[in-house]
């Protein structure tokens, strides 16, 4: 049976979209690898900065799949990957499609260039969603079509762009996103809410972004710590949003070490960062309104608590939606 090319694109979109917030200051990226009868080979993203890319890790998982080759398995490094793969595909890629979210990197930098890849490993057609505008990597499509390549643009375009968007507002000014935590009654207080799945993956993201934005009315209530020890990360510096500059300074977050904490009134340091999360409730929720880029909600199946999320009238586009082993996650955009 024949499947639709955007069926194979959307399983690479929302792969991707599982590390959207955690690849800063790469792009969340994608890729699909399938068979000359429409199977399913691989489908991967890339997890980090300074990881294999979303390409390496579909090829390293469909080698595998293809010659059960435990070899590759045992290769952390892209470089390693990209070599391994170099010396031992036997023309095995030949006949296999290959869509990516975005197009292949052309340069080498912390990884070895993926289109130079795809091309020597004999891949003919090649599926890309959006394309890189980014100048030190760009012109991956150019590469692929000079080595015999056919390439075919702007599938789901759309759909891409909104998944690169974090990534070309860090380049071009800023990257602001919203993100909270509720129960099925709107509520966020009263303790943990989400899953430790879904923490942990907010301590990742608070590793990686440049600044956290929070109210001042909830640094003095929750006294928090806001750091990333759950993934043993980096803290990021802290803007507390408030008209009263005097807190206590025992609360944990004026105590970690490298931090900048700066306790202001308005939003004008936002300027000095790129890659910015802001945590709050519906008051922090109505002070950004017209600055933040996108929304990220963690909704835990649960009841509970008092203070609601209470926001009126708006609306908004779901990005993508999943769930892990409790909470359903959705990144969104405001209409």
């Amino acid at each position: 049976m024949l499947i639709d090319n955007n069926f194979y694109m959307n399983l690479a979109l929302n792969e991707a979209w599982k590390y959207q917030g955690l690849t800063y200051p790469n792009p969340a990226v994608g890729a699909c690898l399938v068979g000359e009868s429409g199977e399913i080979l691989a489908v991967e993203a890339h997890h980090r900065s300074g990881e294999a890319h979303a390409e390496v890790n579909a090829l390293k998982s469909a080698y595998y799949k293809l010659t059960n080759d435990k070899s590759i398995l045992t290769l952390t490094s892209s470089l390693d990957t990209h070599n391994y793969l170099l010396s031992n595909h036997n023309n095995i890629f030949k006949n296999i499609k290959l869509f990516t979210t975005l197009e292949p990197c052309a340069h080498y930098g912390k990884t070895p260039s993926c289109s130079s890849l795809i091309s020597a490993l004999g891949i003919k057609e090649v599926y890309v969603g959006s394309y890189d505008t980014n100048k030190i990597a760009q012109n991956g499509n150019a590469i692929l079509l000079e080595n015999f390549c056919m390439v075919y643009s702007e599938l789901l375009q759309k759909e891409c762009d909104a998944l690169l968007l974090p990534f070309k507002r860090s380049l071009e000014e800023n990257f602001i996103y919203f993100k909270w935590a509720q129960r099925l009654n709107a509520t966020t207080d009263n303790g943990n809410i989400s899953s430790i799945e879904s923490r942990t993956d907010v301590h990742t993201m608070r590793s990686v972004c440049d600044l956290l934005v929070i109210g001042g009315n909830t640094v003095r209530v929750d006294r928090p710590i806001l750091d990333a020890r759950l993934v043993d990360g980096k803290a990021p510096d802290i803007l507390i949003y408030s008209r009263e500059k005097e807190f206590d300074k025992s609360i944990p977050l004026f105590n970690v070490k490298g931090r900048k904490v700066f306790i202001e009134n308005d939003f004008t340091r936002l300027k000095n960062y790129k890659n910015i999360m802001i945590e709050g409730t519906s008051l922090m929720y109505k002070l950004t309104r017209d600055i933040v880029d996108y929304y990220l909600c963690y909704l835990a199946p649960s009841f509970g608590g008092s203070n609601k999320f209470d926001v009126s009238e708006d609306k908004f586009d779901i990005l993508n939606i999943r769930q892990d082993k409790q909470d359903i996650i959705l990144w969104m955009k405001r209409i």
